[in-house]
């Protein structure tokens, strides 16, 4: 398998799409990752195993009609593996294991016949210090995207999943991009106030503009960047409660395509009205856990 991903956009030919088969049952509060599938938890309304694997099945339906290779993971029973892009992503023809949350690791086993498929020696893990989730790591030609939390009570937030160092090491490996890392809110409690990771906040389309929440920066001359980078009149700025609900997390097919969630009917609208076509399939069961349709996803190739 020879990777190839320089970008969010490009044509896409090969992914792994995470997997809502053997679920297992709902979270006990103590177990919840973010404050999003806490607040669900805490309401009864955490979304059942059926819904969530038909939400997948209309993704994975779609990338058939683009003609897209889709891998899934091998299922682990009673486990949540919907959420490929944390475990791994590809930085031009690299593929990057990622250093998850320890309990996460059997689902990097669960796509290991994938791995398998590609050079060993683009395979990379980085050492144990460096903390970086596929959500954080976002790819715009010479430029390498990275959502991170600067704050002193790192260690103290779940939510926070990439370090700086985890900055450093990209750095370090791709010597010839330029490196630019965005400080996000993060929240224990609040999910409308938890920029997760980046593509929470942010994400690219097309070849020139991108969807963003202001209010996921803590620092605004990190938002202003982006600002200045796609011209504010290619940016479609998203409110809180459109930010809550993972408007930012919608996924490109190609540079006119993108895959999003059938309720955002403001965003869908200013696509369309800018020339995407836009593949709308409910994903709102899925998005209960703070993760939506680029979590599902880890690209292994886009055309050249």
């Amino acid at each position: 398998m020879n990777l190839h991903v320089t970008d969010e956009t490009s044509r896409l030919k090969a992914v792994i799409l995470g997997t809502a088969k053997s679920n297992g049952p709902t979270p006990t509060i103590d177990e919840a990752y973010d404050p999003k599938s806490l607040e669900h938890i805490k309401a009864g309304t955490y979304p059942v195993e059926a819904d969530m694997i038909n939400e997948m099945e209309a993704f994975n339906e779609v990338f058939k009609k683009y003609d897209v290779k889709v891998y899934r993971p091998e299922i682990i029973e009673d486990y949540n593996q919907i959420f490929s892009r944390d475990i791994g992503f590809v930085i031009d023809d690299v593929f990057i294991k990622a250093n998850i949350l320890p309990d996460r690791e059997r689902e990097l086993d669960a796509i290991q016949y994938v791995i398998d498929q590609m050079d060993p020696n683009k395979v990379v893990r980085p050492p144990d210090e460096v903390h970086i989730e596929g959500g954080d790591v976002m790819l715009w030609n010479d430029h390498i995207f990275i959502g991170t939390y600067k704050g002193s009570d790192y260690k103290d937030f779940i939510t926070a999943r990439t370090n700086m160092a985890g900055v450093q090491y990209i750095k370090e490996l791709f010597p010839n991009k330029i490196i630019k890392e965005f400080d996000l809110v993060k929240s224990k409690i609040e999910p409308r106030d938890n920029a997760l990771h980046l593509d929470c906040c942010f994400q690219p389309v097309g070849s020139n503009k991108g969807i963003i929440y202001k209010s996921g920066f803590r620092e605004e001359a990190d938002y202003m960047y982006l600002v200045n980078l796609f011209g504010r009149e290619n940016l479609f700025h998203i409110e809180r409660e459109e930010m809550y609900h993972m408007n930012s997390n919608v996924f490109s097919i190609d540079k006119d395509v993108v895959v999003s969630e059938r309720n955002f009917t403001r965003l869908n609208n200013w696509l369309r009205d800018h020339g995407f076509t836009v593949e709308e399939i409910p994903y709102a069961e899925i998005s209960k856990q703070e993760g939506l349709l680029r979590c599902s996803t880890l690209p292994l190739i886009r055309e050249k």
